[in-house]
């Protein structure tokens, strides 16, 4: 525990010096740095600080990628702990606050910027269409976000000197307001690169809209997560705000009018009729390759930086990306539980490793009463007010939410396929960048009346006392040979 939150990515290297690997060796963006922090996921994070073609620059790699240091940059202790202090954020932001000076505009470049070349953007796979980027965060203020704010991670592709393709999802506010009430209008944004953690958490939450409306102050959250506002100064060329700590921020515009394919490869060829016709982007979310498409484009306006300024290359499909979309995530599915239902879901969970950012939710229930049966059939429904959901799960409070293991016991042995929920078909333009065409809701739970027929064995365990018969030093060597799954059964006497 560090005993203060931080709020850049400075203050996360600084901090948590020990959990990170120092590389100074010549590394190339292309495959190479992808390559490391792909082999050493939910370890340590990276710093590399010798990139080909980009003198002066760092990149850091998977600082988020551990559960326990990203709730210790927050002052929790557990990490599954870390979605009640989100939900405390959501209940209770604390505003930003405008400064007159700020790191990100130490160096500022308007007429001499190249997006193409200032940037040591990774390539990810020898499939990818592109050199993409994934890690910036989009921040919209003002009349775009309802006097609001709002963040979100956008990947973009910088084709042009001043210009990039950027991808807008059809669920998220900016859209709504973008083809809606600000159609044709030139919208200012900034796109904000290596921003503050908590920012990082808020962007890559994918918010439910029930919850968390237009005119929400997402900026806010962040400030109450990291316990002081979050800073953000005005951009220098437009009519829109900046993240003050962020290493490098480019001002611009996007409209509903203007759009570009993400690849030449797909300028070329044009439309498709069918998606999977379409080239390859780079790896999505959910673990398959995007497709490139004909998306909106961003003009930009300006570019300005730290001095010496880090870039942040998350990987699209990888465990950082999940445990930073958890914590928010699983706030909102428990706040939206909490309204419909006070007090019966125990817990919430979006399982790293399981696409977290869109595909998957479960959440713990304790039936009360009879009448309580059947309303997690309702909540499963609810879920799906989130439009790109894959999978939700409910499960009794008997069943570790936390272990797949114990999870996928439950979906064996307590799920009635008479009762599976399916959310309605999503819209054509969904598909491509969300392959699946439905959400399945599995209600996993015992039923009220029935429950003698559910119970558990129950093994002496916790009662009995190993060292009675065993050496305490076998007793430990057991415990590294044994899997999580095996230790929880030992705990529990499940």
């Amino acid at each position: 525990m560090i005993g203060k939150c931080v709020t850049s990515m400075r203050e996360v290297i600084e901090n948590f010096g020990d959990e990170f690997i120092a590389i100074d060796k010549e590394i190339d963006p292309v495959y190479e740095i992808a390559g490391i922090q792909q082999s050493l996921q939910d370890s340590y994070g990276l710093l590399f600080g010798n990139i080909k073609g980009f003198p002066g620059v760092r990149l850091v790699g998977n600082p988020l990628g551990k559960e326990k240091r990203v709730a210790e940059m927050f002052n929790v202790y557990d990490p599954k702990k870390l979605k009640f202090k989100c939900v405390e954020a959501m209940r209770h932001p604390i505003p930003p606050r405008v400064v007159k000076d700020a790191p990100c505009q130490e160096v500022v470049s308007i007429d001499s910027m190249d997006l193409r070349t200032v940037f040591p953007v990774i390539k990810h796979t020898p499939y990818d269409g592109a050199h993409v980027s994934g890690g910036g965060i989009m921040l919209a203020t003002g009349k775009v976000a309802h006097n609001g704010s709002d963040l979100n991670f956008k990947r973009m592709h910088f084709r042009g000197k001043d210009w990039a393709t950027i991808w807008m999802g059809p669920h998220e506010h900016v859209t709504d307001i973008l083809t809606g009430e600000l159609r044709g209008e030139k919208i200012p944004i900034t796109i904000n690169i290596c921003a503050p953690p908590s920012t990082l958490l808020v962007a890559g939450a994918s918010f439910i809209h029930s919850v968390v409306p237009h005119g929400s102050d997402e900026l806010g959250f962040a400030g109450a997560v990291q316990e002081c506002p979050v800073d953000i100064i005005r951009a220098k060329t437009i009519d829109a705000y900046a993240i003050a700590n962020a290493e490098w921020v480019i001002e611009g515009y996007i409209s509903s009018s203007d759009r570009a394919w993400e690849t030449t490869e797909a300028e070329e060829k044009g439309m498709v009729v069918h998606r999977e016709e379409a080239p390859p982007f780079f790896p999505e979310w959910h673990g398959h390759m995007g497709r490139a498409m004909r998306v909106y484009k961003f003009q930009a306006t300006a570019l300005t930086c730290r001095k010496n300024p880090i870039f942040y290359a998350p990987h699209a499909r990888s465990i950082e990306a999940d445990i930073m979309a958890a914590p928010f995530r699983e706030a909102c599915f428990w706040e939206l539980f909490e309204r419909l239902e006070p007090g019966f879901v125990q817990d919430v969970s979006v399982m790293p490793g399981v696409a977290s950012w869109g595909a998957f939710v479960i959440f713990q229930v304790r039936k009360r009463r009879p009448r309580d049966e059947g309303v997690q059939k309702t909540l499963l429904s609810a879920c799906f007010q989130h439009p790109i959901l894959q999978m939700a799960i409910a499960i009794d409070e008997d069943v570790d939410i936390y272990d797949s293991r114990d999870v996928m016991w439950a979906i064996a042995t307590r799920v009635d396929p008479e009762n599976i929920i399916l959310a309605p078909p999503r819209p054509e333009v969904f598909q491509g960048v969300y392959p699946a065409r439905r959400g399945i809701g599995l209600d996993a739970t015992t039923p009220f009346d029935k429950k003698g027929l559910f119970e558990r064995a129950k093994y002496p365990t916790p009662i009995v006392d190993l060292e009675k018969w065993i050496s305490k030093d076998k007793i430990e060597e057991a415990g590294k040979l044994q899997s999580e799954y095996a230790k929880m059964l030992a705990k529990t006497g499940h």
